[in-house]
């Protein structure tokens, strides 16, 4: 990371930024999946020093989720198999949410189902809580009633899915998480765009395996997981940029971002605002750490704003 240092007035830089209609302090939000509730990393990361954190997936009833081991470290990167482990939506409002109410970070709920009507009353459910910024619809779950065909694979399911999740969200923004590996993530896109997505985050993990070959077995409890961190970070970054040139929503980037460098390319390729996920299993405090480090990386760029930076794609990488 780039090392830290004194920030004098002339110095000063804005961190804000604007994703639809949610300000953040900045562009620093901490990912689904990579930071539980919020509340379990609160004495570790001042949560107000945030641009935000996506919370757990939520399912309209509790999930277990699958067979230890659930991580495996790869090069440059992370295997995961958690198999959406949540405490179901009920109980996530009755006990995680509260705890939530005293940080002046917005919390974004991320949520997912295995039908359209699962992911519909959840959205319902958590409709008249208080404390809540917007939505993150996990469009990577397989569709029961569709053959298991997952929702974000196909630009008709996506469009069915996202309309059906936008009709019930009235007070909040809704954000899309969208799959990395499809025929074309511009056509995926534009669906969830034109079906009422109000941002999209490009993207999730990448389906990936490894194999102990002294047991001829998955490392993983599961046969296969998602492949996060440094290593996807190219490839994510170039599906950042295809997806800005495809719509005019906001976009979340997200995929091996360690660093506050990290941060300012994916702004260039045209996120508006980054997630950090795997960093946080190697230091819980990877979050805040970029954060401290934006204002002096924001100055080697010569710039002394997001907007600056994202200027650059028009003008030097057009």
């Amino acid at each position: 990371m780039v090392s830290s240092r004194s920030v004098t007035p002339s110095d000063r830089v804005d961190l804000n930024v604007q994703v639809g209609a949610l300000r953040l302090r900045n562009p620093i939000i901490a990912a689904s999946g990579t930071f539980g509730y919020g509340v379990e990393f609160a004495h570790l990361v001042d949560l107000g020093k945030l641009g935000g954190f996506v919370t757990k997936g939520l399912s309209l009833e509790p999930i277990e989720g699958a067979p230890a081991p659930r991580l495996c470290e790869t090069a440059s990167g992370m295997l995961n198999a958690v198999g959406l482990q949540n405490v179901g939506v009920r109980e996530f409002i009755q006990s995680k949410l509260p705890l939530l109410l005293k940080y002046n970070t917005p919390v974004i709920v991320n949520i997912f189902g295995c039908c359209l009507e699962e992911y519909v009353e959840v959205i319902r459910r958590l409709e008249d809580a208080e404390g809540l910024s917007a939505y993150e619809l996990n469009i990577s779950c397989p569709n029961v009633k569709r053959g298991g065909m997952q929702f974000g694979s196909d630009p008709l399911l996506v469009a069915e899915v996202v309309g059906a999740a936008k009709k019930a969200a009235q007070r909040r923004p809704l954000w899309v998480k969208l799959m990395p590996l499809v025929t074309d993530i511009r056509l995926i896109a534009r669906a969830a765009e034109s079906a009422g997505a109000d941002s999209l985050t490009v993207a999730n993990t990448y389906p990936a395996m490894a194999i102990d070959f002294r047991t001829g077995s998955s490392r993983l409890g599961n046969l296969s997981g998602g492949l996060s961190g440094p290593a996807i970070k190219p490839i994510t970054l170039k599906l950042v940029w295809e997806v800005r040139e495809a719509v005019k929503v906001p976009i979340l980037g997200l995929g091996g971002i360690e660093t506050a460098e990290d941060v300012l390319e994916y702004i260039v390729a045209g996120a508006s605002a980054v997630q950090v996920g795997t960093a946080s299993f190697t230091d819980p405090r990877a979050s805040e750490e970029i954060v401290g480090h934006l204002p002096t990386t924001l100055k080697i760029a010569n710039a002394s704003s997001f907007k600056e930076i994202r200027d650059k794609r028009r003008t030097e990488t057009s």
